[in-house]
């Protein structure tokens, strides 16, 4: 296990490396002066954008711009946003309030997914196993935007029983709202990901021979069927995180959310290319660490796999 552990950590870093150069380079290359967008319509003298240009390493050529960059991630110094603060300190406020929120979803997606594609592949082609189809589909032909939207109206508008937006703090029961829609459409993919691998696994043979063997139903279908069933659902949850948290910009846009998504929107749209970068980097480290987990507990979930 722990050569296996260690080899998966060696193959991140040349992961690591080409994602991150693609990201610096798509940012770091598109058209547009960053330091003239600093400027905005106000003039700016060349002594003071030359200083600029070397406070933030625009003077150097590409490579080295990355290289330095490369630097400061070993060192935990992500640089300076053009507003003056450190990116770090952006990372700290932004991280922790996504991660609660992405963390939210994956267990709203996962439980509800799971209880509700469980019962739906033990029953297989009777009501409860359509209506879930229909609705799974409903879900993943409706928006993210339209869903968030729609449920600020409702429950916080028109029944107010939940807050319209999330305040400074973002406590879990603010979060709860816009978890659930963040997660209404991988919630009807993890259904659908349960719902076919349990009717898949119910015709299996070693099914049928704990039923011959005398087992209870509970047992054969906990142990037996639900365990074999949760490996494509366990490695669509641990890619789906990385995506959640990358993919928050809607909803946290539509809750006022001061997360990676809105902070994400801001450095773009204000063209401050060392906060776009560093936040993407992190989300490749928490996406890269997450498979990883992924990987390990295929082991736990099939005693027929095994790491050498």
């Amino acid at each position: 296990m722990a050569w296996y552990v260690l080899r998966r950590l060696l193959q991140m870093i040349p992961v690591f490396l080409g994602a991150t150069l693609l990201i610096y380079a798509l940012v770091f290359l598109v058209p547009g002066d960053p330091i003239h967008a600093l400027a905005g319509d106000k003039p700016m003298t060349p002594a003071v954008e030359a200083q600029l240009r070397a406070r933030y390493h625009l003077d150097e050529p590409f490579l080295v711009q990355y290289l330095l960059y490369l630097k400061g991630i070993v060192t935990l110094d992500f640089g300076t946003a053009f507003s003056g603060r450190p990116v770090r300190d952006e990372l700290a406020r932004a991280f922790p309030i996504t991660i609660e929120l992405a963390l939210l979803a994956v267990l709203v997606e996962s439980v509800f997914g799971i209880a509700f594609g469980l019962i739906a592949g033990l029953r297989k082609g009777r009501l409860f196993d359509s209506t879930m189809l229909v609705i799974s589909l409903i879900v993943i032909a409706v928006p993210v935007f339209v869903v968030g939207f729609l449920a600020q109206f409702l429950l916080g508008v028109k029944w107010g029983i939940a807050p319209v937006t999330v305040s400074g703090r973002a406590t879990i029961g603010e979060l709860l709202v816009p978890a659930f829609v963040l997660g209404s459409l991988s919630f009807a993919y993890v259904l659908r990901l349960t719902r076919n691998s349990v009717a898949e696994n119910m015709s299996a043979d070693y099914v049928r021979t704990a039923t011959a063997k005398g087992l209870g139903r509970r047992r054969v279908v906990t142990v037996h069927i639900l365990r074999n069933s949760m490996i494509p659902v366990i490695t669509f949850l641990g890619a789906d995180l990385g995506a959640l948290m990358g993919g928050a910009i809607v909803t946290e846009g539509i809750f006022n959310i001061p997360g990676v998504g809105g902070t994400l929107y801001q450095a773009i749209t204000r063209g401050e290319p060392p906060t776009v970068v560093s936040f993407v980097t992190v989300l490749i480290v928490i996406f890269l660490i997450t498979n990883l987990v992924v990987d390990l507990l295929y082991a736990a979930l099939d005693p027929r796999i095994r790491y050498a």
